[in-house]
């Protein structure tokens, strides 16, 4: 029985990978299945005789490309040490199509074909350094969906990028007449010249322009999607649809799916739960701190022996004058006490008016925050008791949620599940849709 997907569409997806020198052993030992172990739980090691090799590495990646260089196929001329020296185009369909059409063997005339594309995209099978199919990775949500064992079946291609680039003769050379002219043509190794984005084009094959005369760009990578897609559909692969960028859910089924969008939003809501308690805590933190200030600032005041004065004291600074009219005088000393004291009421008074400012603020946000946590928890209020009332059975429901969802595209989304047929370097990461 054909497997329930969320929208019924089989999708071609491709995505290319520029790899630098440090990468390409990890890619290699996963591609060529070197590894004692993986992190990827769901390769299974008894399904690996199953791969099938388009193009057999003849020894290992970097000891090709150096082989190549010395035999004049490729050049690093201007190429810089840490640039990217090798490219991988991975080629994928979900997994539902594969188990509709028959499984396996299926799997291994679509990739053959698909193979063919990646040999026109790169430019020539020359430049391929292997090309296989993993038959060995278990897509475990179908898997467990079915009640019987599915694998994901996708196409690693590894390849030297190049671009056909024309040497000059310079001003140096002794014939004039060969200056500015061609002296050789090299295949150059360069991911940055080999992707660069290309000029869109019309139903007619036009230039499409813009505004200022200029062409309109099309991202290389979605030139790239273009041409398999088309390879594909070429090849009479009529039933399926051209990848689009960010669908995440190619092996889910509805339900899976449904379960993971729910996951990410509860956990998305717990975390701003966790936040606003964090800072309801810290802002009350501040009131206390606050009220315990004003309540120092108040007690100085009246307890501290040098700054607490009577009214008395106060009546009694000054006398008047033997002339009277109004006129009172006193001592330096008194004097002077006097206009300490002024000057420390006027100091504490504008003090306390600032902390009861600060205070009262305090307690708005307080209570801001508060109405906050209060929302957050409400609606939260479900999944937080089903987690008081049966911990294990919550526990475990998250638990394989975690381990069947496939994640979303890599930049949008953080917290998401591990899901089969993806590159080595991304064990525990998405696939990009393209």
């Amino acid at each position: 029985e054909p497997m329930a997907r969320n929208d019924g569409v089989d999708r071609t997806t491709v995505r290319n990978i520029n790899l630098k020198n440090a990468q390409i052993a990890n890619t290699q030992r996963h591609n060529e299945r070197e590894k004692s172990s993986y992190t990827n739980q769901d390769i299974v090691p008894e399904r690996t005789p199953f791969n099938v090799h388009f193009k057999e590495p003849t020894a290992g990646y970097v000891e090709m490309f150096a082989q190549m260089e010395r035999d004049g196929v490729i050049s690093t001329r201007g190429l810089k040490e840490d640039a990217a020296h090798f490219g991988e185009l991975i080629f994928d369909v979900n997994s539902a199509y594969f188990h509709n059409h028959g499984g396996y063997e299926f799997a291994k005339r679509f990739y053959e074909d698909a193979y063919k594309a990646a040999v026109e995209i790169v430019g020539g099978e020359q430049y391929i350094l292997s090309a296989v199919m993993h038959a060995d990775e278990r897509n475990r949500a179908m898997s467990e969906a079915l009640g019987q064992e599915v694998y994901h079946y996708h196409l690693h291609v590894v390849y030297v990028p190049v671009v056909e680039k024309q040497i000059l003769w310079s001003k140096r050379c002794k014939d004039k007449a060969l200056i500015g002219t061609v002296k050789e043509t090299i295949m150059q190794v360069s991911s940055s010249k080999k992707w660069m984005s290309k000029p869109a084009q019309d139903e007619q094959g036009k230039p499409i322009l813009q505004k200022n005369g200029k062409p309109v760009l099309k991202k290389s990578y979605s030139v790239l999607q273009d041409e398999f897609f088309k390879a594909m559909r070429a090849a009479g692969y009529d039933d399926v649809e051209r990848g689009e960028r960010g669908s995440s859910e190619e092996h889910l089924t509805v339900t899976q799916f449904k379960i993971e969008r729910e996951k990410e939003r509860l956990e998305q809501v717990a975390a701003q739960v966790e936040e606003q308690e964090e800072m309801l805590d810290s802002i009350s933190q501040k009131v206390e701190k606050k009220e315990q200030r004003l309540a120092q600032m108040q007690e100085q005041l009246t307890v501290k022996k040098e700054l607490a004065v009577t009214f008395a004291e106060i009546d009694d600074i000054g006398h008047k004058t033997l002339l009277g009219h109004g006129k009172v005088e006193m001592t330096e000393k008194e004097c002077n006490r006097l206009k300490r004291m002024a000057k420390h009421g006027l100091t504490v008074d504008a003090e306390v008016a600032s902390l009861k400012e600060e205070l009262a603020v305090a307690k708005r946000e307080a209570l801001t925050w508060r109405q906050c946590y209060e929302q957050l928890k409400e609606q939260t209020k479900e999944y937080l008791e089903a987690v008081r009332k049966v911990p294990q059975r919550m526990k475990e429901f998250i638990r394989n949620v975690l381990s069947n969802a496939v994640p979303a595209e890599k930049a949008s989304i953080a917290r998401t599940a591990r899901g089969p047929g993806r590159h080595p370097q991304w064990d525990n990461q998405d696939q990009i849709m393209m």
